[in-house]
């Protein structure tokens, strides 16, 4: 029995690590990719890849809930197994794409295949014993980090190969997770266990509703948003900015994120165990705000490659406060509730997914295309600092107004 667990522990690992994968391989190729399919100048790109982004986070957003519910009726195996087949045979369809309609279709897709999220981590739930679930919960964090210094480090690397092979590595990693599944990871919901799908406890918007119950975080949660907001800009517009400014390549791109990964987990995995117990949560989300802004002011001016890379350093320690906001919300809500308030970031992050691209690939076009009044490429970076700003003024103000349990 412990063999099985852990080998179906395996499996979602792998599982949750190759969506992760595939999400980190597609971005440095993406901005190079569309350019091709659509011949336009990168910041005519940059608004098309924006809107790629944007319908991925959309719909990740509407299925989530609704593959955990379909999880809940017919068992977890079926619906994990349908997302691996799904996107495995979409990343062949971008790899192949010869226009830009069939990117986006594929995102589509992948947006569906994505929202598997969910249901990997009920499956977790259903094989975990009381004492080892928030252990066994970790797994996800970990192949989050794992998956964005590997899939931006193949990406790049596989550029050099052909613009396409990064989508052909995805799709084999991915249907070979699908045949391993399907003929050696056995259902962990049991029959007795199931529920009948409800589309009304399918709505994404119903967490939304919930908030009205907890009015003393509302200030934290609206300065989260913003925080989410801001934090997006890196993965929407990096790869522009750095091709239309410095002339980096796909590869280099690449480098660059898988940089960002180390950075995060040094940060996520080590320093904020140090950090946040020394100095407190408050503390911390305030001196994680001062250096999230400072990266991102020192990103819109950067005049040389290296600085990019340096710059990095101050917003990698940014990631201080979320976890530390996170943390000083979760301990206003009772132990009962803390599922529901997990949601909540959840959907934060979805929310933040869909606005950041939107905001900023437009701001990023309208300061960079040719016939620009003013030539800022760093405008949607300087703007997002600002946004870190404005989160810690309004999460500041909801300190003072607020006296808040901490731990």
């Amino acid at each position: 029995m412990l063999k099985s667990k852990n080998a179906s522990l395996g499996f979602i690992f792998t599982t949750i690590l190759i969506d992760c994968i595939g999400f980190g391989i597609i971005i440095p190729i993406v901005p190079k990719l569309v350019e091709e399919l659509t011949g336009n100048n990168i910041a005519q790109a940059s608004l098309v890849g924006g809107w790629l982004l944007v319908l991925y986070a959309i719909m990740q957003f509407i299925f989530s809930p609704v593959l955990g519910g379909l999880s809940d009726r017919y068992g977890r195996r079926p619906i994990l197994l349908i997302s691996l087949l799904g996107l495995g045979l979409d990343y062949f369809l971008l790899a192949f794409a010869p226009n830009i309609e069939w990117l986006i279709v594929g995102r589509l897709i992948a947006g569906v295949g994505g929202a598997s999220f969910t249901t990997a981590g009920a499956y977790i739930a259903d094989i975990s014993t009381p004492e080892k679930r928030a252990q066994n919960f970790g797994l996800i964090g970990v192949a989050f980090g794992v998956g964005f210094i590997i899939g931006p480090l193949i990406g790049g690397l596989l550029s050099n190969v052909n613009l396409r092979a990064p989508f052909f590595a995805a799709g084999i990693l991915s249907l070979l997770n699908f045949f391993y599944g399907l003929f050696f990871i056995p259902e962990s919901l049991a029959k007795s266990n199931r529920r009948t799908f409800d589309w009304k406890r399918a709505n994404p918007l119903g967490t939304f509703y919930n908030l009205r119950r907890y009015p003393k975080i509302i200030g934290l949660i609206a300065g989260l948003l913003i925080l989410y907001i801001a934090g997006k800009t890196i993965e929407t517009i990096w790869g522009y900015y750095n091709i239309l400014k410095f002339d980096w390549s796909s590869a280099e791109i690449g480098y660059s994120l898988a940089f960002v990964g180390v950075l995060i987990s040094l940060v996520q995995g080590g320093l904020i165990r140090w950090f946040i117990p020394k100095f407190g949560q408050v503390k911390s989300i305030f001196y994680g705000i001062f250096f999230y802004a400072i990266g991102l002011a020192l990103f819109s001016i950067a005049t040389h490659s290296w600085m990019m890379y340096v710059s990095l350093i101050p917003y990698c320690l940014g990631g201080l406060c979320g976890p530390a906001i996170q943390g000083l919300i979760a301990n206003q809500v009772p132990d009962n509730e803390q599922g529901e308030i997990q949601g909540v970031f959840t959907a934060l992050m979805s929310v933040s997914a869909i606005a950041s691209p939107l905001i900023m690939t437009n701001l990023f076009y309208q300061f960079s295309k040719p016939a620009a009044t003013v030539f800022f490429p760093g405008a949607a970076f300087a703007l997002s600092a600002l946004l870190i700003l404005i989160a810690g003024w309004v999460i500041y103000r909801s300190v003072k107004t607020h006296t808040y349990k901490v731990h």
